[in-house]
């Protein structure tokens, strides 16, 4: 049996998909709702999965790039409409709520194989190498949500 602790983020981002024959090629934003699963079988010295606050720190590092920012394919051609402002590239691939999932799932899971440490209010937070990433889950409207994960 494992331990399993869930954290929320939510972050504004736009994006636009260059290969999606309707409305979703334009420009448009979403108010995406992240899900993030960790597990462990055992517990901390502290009694824990893994803190509450490493796990924010972790994960705010990694998603803040795309906090009012525009998700944007590498290869699309429009992307230069966009220089100058808060854009993140995706190398080839449209940035569907799909890939963003899989892309915080493999930043988190290479923060916890670093055994990545974080300061704040002068404490360090670390995420245990023991971690498990089971999921990332994201949220793009109220009713639809991609998931990358084991």
């Amino acid at each position: 049996m494992k331990y399993r602790v869930c954290k929320v983020f939510e972050v504004e981002s736009g994006h636009m998909l260059s290969k999606h024959p309707g409305r979703c090629r334009f420009a448009h934003g979403h108010s995406r709702r992240i899900e993030v699963v960790v597990s462990s079988e055992t517990l901390d010295a502290n009694d824990m999965v893994c803190d509450f606050k490493a796990l924010k720190l972790a994960v705010h590092a990694i998603a803040d790039r795309l906090d009012h920012a525009m998700a944007l394919n590498s290869a699309d051609p429009r992307k230069s409409h966009f220089e100058g402002g808060r854009v993140v590239l995706f190398d080839g691939q449209d940035p569907t709520t799909e890939v963003i999932a899989k892309h915080l799932y493999d930043e988190l899971a290479a923060l916890v194989r670093a055994g990545g440490e974080f300061q704040a209010e002068g404490v360090t937070y670390r995420l245990p190498i023991s971690l498990q990433v089971e999921r990332i889950r994201v949220g793009e409207t109220s009713s639809t949500w991609a998931e990358y994960g084991q």
